[in-house]
Parts: structure tokens; C-alpha cells; sequence
């Protein structure tokens, strides 16, 4: 859990993934597309990456890709990503975390 905590907190907005995972690269590109640049882990490429899953699923994260933090805050998976960005937060929080400047 220390190991996810703290790189989510390194950069501000942080995704953690799988490359074989679809939903994975749609969070990623519309990140890209708002003109974030996210710290993105590949968890099957990683070889802490069992552990950091299992953490992401303690941290409530199911399924446990992609996982998505924003200013260090988990703001959770695709469906929850979406919907933030549906309602037009998705943006504000990125502003507010200076993912990206408008």
C-alpha cells in the first residue's frame, strides 16, 4: 500500500494499468486529449506489480485497473473517470492539481 500511496503522490495525476487492459488505454488517451501528461504504471510490467494490485483493490479498487489519482486523491476507476468527466469535474480537478493549465 506504501509503494501505490507514494507513487501516486509523485506526480499530479497518476494512472495505474495494465497494458493489455482497453479501458487502460481509453483513460489514458482522454487524460492525453484534456492535455494531461499522467504518470502511468503498467502493473503487469512492473515486478512490484502483484503487490501494488492487491493494494489498489484494499484501497477499494474493483477491478483494480485502471486506478486513477488525482493531487495524490484516489478518484478511482474508469466508470468513476467517466462519469467525472460527463459532469465537466474531471477537468476542474486536474486544473486544481496542475495536471494542466488553463
Amino acid at each position: 500500500m506504501d509503494r501505490v500511496r507514494d507513487l501516486a503522490s509523485k506526480k499530479a495525476a497518476v494512472i495505474f494499468t495494465k497494458s493489455s487492459c482497453c479501458m487502460c488505454h481509453s483513460i489514458k488517451a482522454l487524460f492525453y486529449d484534456l492535455g494531461a501528461s499522467p504518470a502511468v504504471h503498467e502493473l503487469d510490467q512492473d515486478s512490484k506489480g502483484k503487490e501494488m494490485e492487491l493494494a489498489l483493490r484494499g484501497l477499494g479498487c474493483n477491478p483494480t485497473v485502471p486506478a486513477v489519482f488525482i493531487g495524490g486523491e484516489f478518484i478511482g476507476s474508469a466508470t468513476d473517470v467517466i462519469s467525472l468527466h460527463v459532469d465537466g469535474t474531471l477537468k476542474q480537478r486536474l486544473i486544481n492539481a496542475r495536471a494542466i493549465w488553463f
